[in-house]
């Protein structure tokens, strides 16, 4: 075990806790620091919308005053519609400390030329009272002016006057429009306040039926300062709330996690001792539950895999003892009585010998196909001659025990395939017939050619397979209960040979079998035509 590695838990724990803190760092981010910033784009873009508005209803000459006043209360702004000379045709104002509300005629001389100078539209800033220059249309009017702190209306100016003219001298700036009274620029801050709010002066000239129209909006850009304060008491109150539940989250959601960790890691250490009765029950998160189920049936199939292999060795067993207790009983007859020294007596020891050499070999067999050490070398050869030679090898079956082999087919049919192989493959099945046959002892191998498929079936009359057995009869540790008996012929480890080659071979193959009466293990090999 690696301890350097964290635990589940404790990833799980960090997890959360970092969570919340990025969490809280994107709350305080959005709604504190850039607060103000996202406050000026919105209504900035909401006053251009309503300047556009407004606009339309001038250029249509629509006189729709009730609409304005909406606008102007709903979006919390101060509307301004004058003629060119400043003559207020409407006036809606719905915020604080207006920039327009009292506006001298200078100012709005001064407005109107830089909104003449920049295509009809200007765009005025204001922090407090004081007019920002880092706007275009700011820094030009602060050139207009001078920079004078006392600008002075001067009498006698008429309202036909095409356009205002800065008089300049003595320290002193005047702009003659229509003014019969002075107005100091110190004056006109006091009208308007002093605070630092920042708010913004849209400017438009809109040309109708009547001439021209000027359009001024104001919108205050930060009146949040209290917005701001009670944000930031109410995210202390939440970060700290959010960082205790976080807490108490994590702890309660880690434990959960690596309480279902645990638990199957307890059930696969018992499983790895070999106890396949143990059950993993964790059905809380879908993926552990998943995985639960996956180790109860690999513990059901290595259980059952475990029994079979124990049958394996009792039965491998019982047939190696077998012909070794039948040699050695020959060999001492043999010894110790005599004229026991006969043919007969040999041939029995030889056959048993036979006997233990096959069952060694095809245990070697099967070790070694399963390991993908054997290869198949195929060559074209003549199937239906070569099961002819292996049903040759069971006269005696028929002359002295009385088995019946038949074997039918039509023609003499060419595979290409193993052939050492595949009469192993064939042998083994013959085999198994005759070890599972019924009372009549009768064996049947049918040779059958359909679409240039070859089919070779191996038919018994035995008690056959049930239904439920049959995906099992390929492996190598299967072994029906009910007919056990030392094989007649072969070792009883033959099928699982008989799977292996085939699947080298890339045959099909199966097994049919109704209960009772009989089974019928059959493959397919693809023929070939020979000249």
């Amino acid at each position: 075990m690696n301890n350097s590695r964290f635990s589940i838990r404790w990833k799980t724990f960090c997890i959360f806790l970092i969570f919340a803190i990025v969490l809280l760092g994107v709350l305080w981010l959005f709604q504190i620091v850039y607060l103000n910033d996202f406050y000026k784009i919105i209504k900035r873009r909401e006053t251009e919308t309503v300047l556009s508005q407004i606009e339309e209803l001038v250029r249509n000459n629509e006189d729709d005053s009730d609409t304005i006043e909406e606008i102007a209360a709903s979006h919390n702004l101060g509307i301004f519609i004058t003629d060119r000379f400043g003559n207020t045709l409407y006036n809606a104002d719905y915020i604080p400390n207006s920039h327009i509300a009292g506006m001298p005629r200078y100012i709005f001389g001064l407005f109107y030329d830089t909104a003449v100078a920049n295509g009809g539209k200007a765009v005025v800033e204001y922090k407090g009272s004081e007019m920002q220059k880092d706007s275009q249309e700011g820094f030009l009017i602060q050139q207009l002016i001078g920079n004078q702190e006392s600008v002075e209306i001067i009498s006698g100016a008429t309202p036909e006057s095409e356009k205002g003219e800065i008089n300049q001298g003595e320290g002193r700036v005047g702009y003659t429009i229509s003014g019969r009274e002075t107005t100091t620029i110190s004056e006109f801050r006091q009208n308007i306040g002093d605070d630092r709010a920042e708010s913004v002066i849209y400017v438009s000239i809109v040309e109708n039926d009547h001439g021209q129209t000027v359009v001024m909006i104001n919108s205050v850009l930060t009146p949040i300062d209290a917005t701001v304060t009670t944000l930031e008491a109410q995210l202390k109150m939440i970060s700290i709330i959010m960082v205790v539940f976080a807490f108490v989250l994590a702890v309660v959601n880690s434990k959960s996690v690596s309480r279902s960790i645990i638990s199957l890691n307890d059930g696969a250490k018992k499983l790895a001792q070999g106890d396949y009765s143990v059950t993993f029950d964790s059905g809380d998160y879908m993926e552990v539950a998943e995985l639960s189920d996956t180790l109860n049936y690999a513990a059901k199939e290595l259980g059952k895999a475990d029994a079979l292999q124990k049958e394996l060795i009792a039965n491998v067993s019982h047939d190696l003892r077998t012909p070794l207790t039948m040699i050695k009983g020959y060999a001492e007859v043999m010894r110790d009585i005599p004229g026991e020294n006969t043919p007969e007596n040999v041939q029995a020891i030889i056959e048993e010998t036979e006997r233990l050499t096959d069952l060694v070999n095809d245990m070697l067999d099967i070790s070694k196909l399963k390991a993908g050490t054997i290869t198949i070398k195929p060559a074209v050869y003549n199937i239906t001659e070569s099961i002819k030679h292996v049903l040759e090898r069971y006269n005696k079956l028929r002359e002295v025990d009385g088995y019946t082999i038949d074997f039918i087919y039509d023609d003499e049919i060419y595979v290409e395939a193993d052939e050492q192989k595949m009469y192993q493959v064939i042998y083994n099945l013959v085999n198994n017939a005759i070890n599972y046959t019924g009372e009549d002892k009768k064996v049947t191998v049918l040779q059958k050619v359909t679409d240039g498929i070859l089919r070779i079936e191996v038919i018994d009359t035995g008690n056959g397979v049930k239904q439920e057995d049959i995906p099992y009869v390929w492996d190598r540790y299967y072994k029906d209960k009910t007919t056990h008996k030392r094989a007649l012929q072969g070792t009883g480890l033959g099928l699982s040979i008989v799977k292996n080659v085939l699947e080298l071979h890339g045959a099909k193959y199966g097994v049919s079998s109704i209960r009772g009466k009989g089974a019928t293990f059959w493959f397919e090999l693809p023929i070939v035509q020979v000249d």
